[in-house]
């Protein structure tokens, strides 16, 4: 009798994963069949937080039906027979926990720290001032903008749903937007949403939403900065430590 975990072809499957606070967090994450549960979840921790001994992951098939509790944290991910396409649903069960009552998704319930207008402008270096300088220097260069299609072609290539990796620093993730972003200048820009959170924004940029991310997943670059092709999430573990 065959065993539960696939037997040759790709050891690996793609699940959909969720979190039970997070309204906003789903992401598509690729899974090692012979990977423990317990190993799966410290996976999953670096990316929402929720520490393993408070994670309980309950697995979907593709039509939302839940299949299980993955419950036993010595079994192998194969074990539970996940296909692509179906969905893992990280539940937070600590009541303390720092994403629990929304905290991560409303920012509102953030106090915000404020600063007397006078005291704002006596600082050497602030925001508004560093505006000025560069509105001062794109008047001086009007001449020299770009032009409306600038580096268009590029974007050819490029769509929404794409893998892709990113410069600076190689990061990778998921094409969500390619078009025209207002006061960011002509041209086309490219929407990504990073697999890890070393972006600027979660899809808004000046008040208008663009795609939907995470906080801090999100970022707009030229079309140069992207290459799109196989390009999967990388795997920590997969690292070799020296």
């Amino acid at each position: 009798m065959a065993s539960r975990l696939q037997l040759g072809g790709d050891k690996t499957v793609l699940l959909r994963v969720t979190h039970s606070n997070i309204k906003d967090f789903s992401s598509e994450v690729r899974f090692d069949l012979e990977m423990s549960v317990e190993a799966a979840k410290e996976k999953l921790w670096k990316k929402c937080g929720t520490s393993v001994d408070s994670m309980l992951l309950v697995l979907y098939d593709d039509a939302g039906s839940k299949i299980c509790d993955l419950s036993d944290n010595a079994r192998p991910l194969g074990f539970y027979f996940p296909l692509n396409g179906y969905h893992i649903k990280v539940i937070d069960q600590d009541p303390s926990s720092v994403s629990s009552g929304g905290w991560l998704d409303d920012t509102s319930l953030v106090e915000k720290y404020k600063i007397s207008e006078e005291a704002y402008n006596k600082l050497n270096s602030n925001f508004r001032k560093f505006k000025e300088k560069m509105l001062s220097q794109n008047a001086m260069t009007h001449e020299k903008k770009l032009p409306e299609n600038y580096v268009d072609d590029l974007c050819k290539s490029i769509k929404v749903g794409d893998r892709c990796e990113v410069e600076p620093g190689e990061k990778r993730g998921v094409v969500k937007f390619v078009g025209k972003v207002e006061n960011r200048g002509p041209g086309f820009w490219i929407g990504i949403q990073l697999d890890e959170p070393l972006g600027k924004h979660d899809g808004m940029v000046n008040g208008k939403r663009y795609f939907e991310c995470l906080p801090q997943h999100g970022i707009f670059l030229r079309p140069e900065k992207v290459k799109v092709g196989d390009y999967p999430e990388r795997d920590p573990f997969d690292e070799e430590e020296i």
